[in-house]
């Protein structure tokens, strides 16, 4: 995992702010396959931790929820995600401490 990532993230959830996968592929100097790669991990840990999933504070182009891939993967982690805007906003909550 490229140093950076969960410190930028944590960072965002603080602020009470999110971003495009785009845009923090730009400010990590990765590509957008990369960064979400790496999302993915993140969660894997979040959800073996039982934390929020930091990758929730990710939009996708033109929308304020994150990519299909991250409904996926929530899912394939047992997640339940029938409320998808619900969820993320749920998780962002939690990501700021709300």
């Amino acid at each position: 995992m490229r140093p950076g990532l969960e410190s930028h993230l944590a960072a965002l959830a603080a602020a009470g702010e999110t971003t495009t996968y785009g845009a923090l592929a730009r400010d990590l100097g990765l590509r957008v396959a990369e960064l979400t790669a790496q999302l993915e991990s993140l969660m894997e840990q979040d959800a073996a931790s039982g934390t929020p999933f930091r990758a929730a504070l990710l939009n996708a182009r033109g929308t304020t929820l994150p990519a299909r891939g991250f409904f996926e993967k929530a899912a394939e982690l047992g997640a339940d995600i029938t409320a998808p805007e619900s969820f993320v906003a749920n998780h962002r909550r939690r990501l700021q401490g709300k």
